[in-house]
């Protein structure tokens, strides 16, 4: 695979005389053009939106761009909320996922009106003591195991400490249904830096599966379901780079077997 840079090195030179070494080089047209392409592999569902991890890069001009493309912001940390307000996001485009989080993160979050996606069984209780329950809320799934593709071992979720089990995820649903969350999402994190066009496909029919799962035996209905990051980058000349209209054709595969099938139709992703 020919890689060609953004960059000659005769621009980085010239670069350098205002701009003395260290420093971070974006290539605008590269991100708008991967932002369209993202876009664009999902349109064919109606409720589609991308998160952008803000941990990643924090930059409010990146983010800004992004969010010409209908990006919201995934966050973490009181900071990247801070972030979050300070260029405007708010609401729905603000998609709060964190680990060990203070009660003032949760507060922050309610404040701005983020989704918040809950990393454990227990925080059920501690969100509803230190913020009070939202209408909407998001739970993040950890089904165990090894998760394996054609390619060998991409993770080990059962070596992980983040997430609901199975049988916690069953009954988290039907304890927030009770306490009055109206909304319900899903989120699992099995892999990163995957560079195949398997790995979201198979992560979306394990979520799609447990979705139709959760209506029959809660009675809850999902409406929408995040399929985390993973998408890798082609580090190495060698290795071939994601094909995302790919991923979201298979995408669309697995959600047309599985919800279709299952007259859930209008979850988006």
């Amino acid at each position: 695979m020919k890689k060609e840079p953004f960059v000659t090195l005769e621009q980085l030179k010239e670069i350098e005389k205002t701009y003395p070494t260290p420093y971070h080089l974006y290539d605008e047209k590269g991100i708008r053009e991967n932002a369209r392409r993202v876009k664009e592999a999902f349109s064919w569902n109606e409720g589609f939106r991308e998160y952008f991890a803000v941990k990643a890069t924090p930059n409010p001009f990146l983010i800004n761009i992004l969010r010409e493309y209908g990006c919201g912001c995934d966050r973490s940390s009181m900071t990247e909320l801070m972030l979050a307000d300070a260029v405007g996001c708010a609401g729905e485009e603000i998609m709060f996922s964190s680990n060990a989080t203070p009660a003032e993160e949760y507060q922050f979050a309610r404040k701005l009106g983020a989704t918040i996606n809950l990393d454990d069984f227990t925080h059920i209780e501690y969100l509803e003591k230190c913020a009070g329950l939202p209408e909407t809320i998001s739970c993040r799934y950890n089904p165990g195991g090894v998760f394996k593709m054609s390619n060998g071992i991409m993770d080990n979720p059962g070596d992980a400490k983040y997430g609901f089990t199975h049988e916690q995820i069953i009954e988290g649903f039907k304890i927030l249904k009770e306490k009055g969350v109206k909304t319900f999402g899903l989120h699992a994190f099995l892999a990163s830096n995957t560079v195949t066009n398997e790995y979201y496909p198979m992560l979306a029919k394990v979520l799609f599966e447990l979705a139709a799962e959760l209506k029959e035996k809660t009675g809850v209905s999902v409406k929408f379901i995040n399929l985390s990051g993973g998408v890798g980058i082609p580090y190495r000349p060698e290795q071939e780079g994601n094909d995302i209209l790919a991923i979201g054709a298979g995408v669309r595969k697995v959600y047309e077997e599985v919800l279709v099938s299952a007259g859930m139709d209008d979850v988006a992703l």
